[in-house]
């Protein structure tokens, strides 16, 4: 069973005393003396630090590879950590050929922060500023200083295109970029190598613990609407292979048979404004199908168009709709209002010896079973409201429906507010690891007195860089 406490115990570890970290830039000393650096975004650096353009420092490198061998592309990287992640397209044409040492910065869309410091050579395919640092720059220091939010945002700021923005060479060239005495790089380098991959391990670590709380939250919801509450009742063949066994007094029941009325919707033709503007009934689309109660759609329609479209119809609240089609397929919601749909919804409504809420939950435990079974279609599958019709739901009586509706209620948004717990300490240690390397790479702290922990790799790069 999962340790549902452990959000707790991380969530210290990521904030310390008083919500300061180990990590936090403030429990870190300041250099003796600064200097205004003439650049708003960066402000005051550490008063024997130098200030360059970025091209004085970091070559750009456009020849192509040779040999075709380790390509690395944009989806090879992962935003803001610089890790690669395996997998990816087959490439046609000649990369950019890279060396060890050599920066590859994901020049297109640039908030994305993607920079790559790559152990052996190979070609950098697609949309990459090649850079080979100078003779007194560390690879690794420049790898982190790339990544400095504040640097991340003055790029992408300045970027052209509007569906492809990408920064060009001239505009990445003439960045300022921060240069201290080569050995106070190798020790910045250093410490953030080994700050970052301790809070990226508790990054991953509330990752997992996030994943295990879906699967719990998944796995309560199966039991409940196929095994019900009391572990000890009798149980019977279902009759379909991949449900299994259920409780031997649950009923088998249509869908088609459940509701008072199954149907679908229509979107008026947008040019014409008379079926949107001032309108004030909700208009439900996939889109806004997020397992959630729906009080409020991105756009409502008019009277008018009620009456003028026979396909629009409008569902009491507490309505179930399911999306039909395409990316959204699947997604479930709930009628908090009286509302209309689109075409690609499905919606329930009148149920008749049915829960609604059990029939919500029924369905999204069964979500990717009835997709891979019934779904139609290629890239874009769909399924109809003949196929959601026909779904054979068993269940107990109406009286135990709610039962079981009100205890995965409760189940699932207890299950939820550790999974949001998690989410909050993963965005927190994220922010933690950006503001490290902003204050580091920029002087904001002086890391010149930090020694990792004993056994540590990143001793023996310290100690090695202390004989430099």
């Amino acid at each position: 069973m999962t340790n549902l406490s452990g959000t707790n115990l991380n969530r210290r570890e990521a904030t310390g005393p008083k919500g300061e970290g180990r990590d936090s830039p403030s429990t870190f000393p300041k250099y003796p003396e600064y200097k205004d650096s003439g650049v708003e975004w960066l402000g005051e650096v550490p008063a024997h630090w130098d200030i360059q353009r970025l091209k004085r420092v970091l070559s750009q490198i456009t020849d192509r590879a040779a040999e075709r061998g380790n390509p690395v592309a944009l989806e090879n990287i992962e935003g803001w950590s610089g890790r690669y992640v395996e997998g990816g397209s087959d490439y046609s044409g000649d990369g950019i050929a890279f060396q060890e040492g050599d920066v590859l910065f994901g020049k297109l869309r640039p908030y994305l922060a993607k920079v790559y410091l790559p152990g052996r050579s190979g070609e950098a395919v697609g949309d990459f500023h090649v850079m080979r640092p100078c003779r007194y720059l560390s690879p690794k220091y420049a790898f982190h200083q790339l990544l400095q939010p504040q640097f991340i945002s003055v790029v992408d700021g300045a970027t052209h295109g509007a569906k492809m923005p990408r920064v060009g060479w001239e505009v990445m060239g003439n960045m300022p970029f921060v240069i201290p005495p080569s050995r106070e790089q190798a020790k910045i380098a250093t410490f953030l190598d080994h700050e970052t991959a301790r809070i990226d391990a508790l990054v991953e670590e509330q990752k997992r613990l996030v994943e295990l709380l879906k699967e719990k939250r998944q796995a309560v919801i199966s039991h409940a609407v196929t095994k019900g509450l009391d572990p000890d009742v009798p149980m019977k063949d279902s009759g379909v292979e991949w449900l299994g066994e259920v409780p031997a007094h649950w009923e088998v029941r249509k869908i088609a048979q459940s509701f008072n009325r199954i149907g679908s919707g229509t979107t008026p033709p947008s040019n014409e404004q008379k079926w949107y503007e001032g309108g004030s009934i909700p208009w439900v689309t996939t889109s806004e199908l997020r397992e959630t109660v729906i009080v409020e759609t991105k756009k409502s329609v008019t009277e008018e168009a009620l009456s003028e479209f026979t396909s629009l119809q409008l569902h009491p609240p507490g309505s179930l709709a399911i999306a039909m089609y395409g990316a959204t397929i699947g997604r479930l919601g709930v009628f908090g209002v009286s509302a209309t749909s689109n075409q690609a919804c499905c919606v329930l409504s009148g149920g008749r010896g049915v829960s609604t809420g059990f029939v919500y939950y029924w369905l999204l435990a069964f979500k990717g079973v009835i997709i891979s079974l019934y779904a139609t279609g290629g890239g874009q599958p769909n399924i109809n409201q003949e196929t959601i019709s026909s779904l054979r739901i068993p269940a107990p009586s109406l009286e135990d429906q709610q039962d079981i509706t009100a205890y995965l209620d409760d189940e699932t948004s207890r299950i939820e507010d550790l999974v949001e717990e998690g989410l909050s300490v993963i965005k927190l240690l994220q922010e933690r690891r950006s503001a490290l390397i902003s204050a580091a790479v920029t002087g904001k702290i002086d890391v010149r007195g930090w020694q990792p922990p004993a056994g540590s790799s990143a001793l023996t790069e310290a100690t090695r860089t202390e004989a430099v």
